[in-house]
């Protein structure tokens, strides 16, 4: 073979061998190209893997398996609407509170009118037991809009009463001021072991609680507790003002057509502290209006 022969020879098996490592080349970098992109891929299903378990391990807002549509109006209609002559049938009930009368008490106003401030949380069975009562006597001033069912803690004792959140409702009355604070959700918080906070007291709020709700107004054993209602500076109650465990058993429409029963335990609870309730918000509105402050509730503003 001549050297001309040999040289194409060796220039073609070059030309051979320079394709064949750039094929290996092109392979290699597409191999690299599909490694990272199924690392890419893991980590983005492991992302959004995480971010659903958070999801689904973050505590809700609230707990309720209450009536909806048409079947929340009729409740909240039997509520809000206790006829005043059952009412005053009713009288004391089966009352078993306190509403003492603060001597020197800080005024409490607002839009020039006398306020009623409640503070409570979702998750306490004494308030889920009030609620009751503080709806059934405010409504016999005013009108709340956006009240919604809720239950208090499954945990708790007593468990589970079906009762009412403030949160997100609004109340309007020419007479007074009603201010709501649901401190607390009805959810317990696992990874914490509390119950998240849902609406934060003012700082004036806070300084009534911190005063009032401890001793000489309650006991020591109570400071601190709630459900705690201050009216206008004039009168105070904390706790429950009936036994809760009347409520155990029932939903919220059999509580409610219990309401118009003078007879029954659930009415001679709610209604009669309704009624003290009642007689508190009169002596911070002087008696007015007439239609609430009958001669039956004028009759408790003395035991108060």
């Amino acid at each position: 073979m001549g050297k001309a022969s040999r040289t194409k020879v060796d220039a073609t098996r070059r030309e051979k061998i320079a394709a064949q490592r750039a094929a290996e080349r092109r392979a290699e970098q597409r191999r690299r190209i599909l490694i990272a992109s199924g690392s890419i891929i893991v980590v983005i299903a492991v992302v959004v893997a995480f971010i659903v378990i958070k999801a689904n391990n973050k505590p809700s807002t609230s707990s309720s398996n209450g009536p909806t549509g048409s079947a929340l109006a009729s409740v909240v209609s039997k509520v809000t609407s206790v006829p005043a002559s059952t009412l005053d049938e009713i009288g004391k009930g089966s009352f078993t509170g306190k509403i003492p009368p603060i001597n020197g008490g800080t005024p409490l106003t607002s839009g020039g009118k006398p306020e009623m401030l409640y503070m409570g949380a979702e998750y306490c069975p004494y308030c889920a037991a009030e609620r009751w009562s503080m709806i059934v006597a405010l409504s016999r001033f005013g009108t709340f809009s956006g009240l919604s069912t809720i239950h208090s803690s499954t945990t708790d004792t007593p468990a589970n009463i079906p009762t009412w959140t403030f949160h997100g409702s609004s109340y309007t009355s020419t007479y007074l001021t009603f201010t709501p604070v649901e401190m607390q959700t009805n959810v317990l918080d696992k990874s914490t072991g509390n119950y998240p906070v849902l609406e934060t007291p003012t700082a004036a709020q806070q300084a009534l609680l911190t005063k009032y709700d401890a001793p000489p107004y309650v006991a020591s054993a109570d400071a601190g507790a709630i459900p705690f209602i201050y009216f206008g500076g004039k009168y105070l109650s904390v706790g429950a003002t009936y036994d809760p465990t009347v409520l155990n058993g029932k939903n919220w429409d059999q509580i409610a057509s219990a309401l118009s029963d003078p007879n029954s335990a659930i009415a001679k609870a709610i209604g009669g502290s309704a009624n003290h309730i009642t007689a508190a918000i009169c002596k911070m509105t002087g008696n007015q209006p007439a239609s609430a402050c009958t001669a039956t509730i004028q009759s408790l503003e003395k035991s108060l």
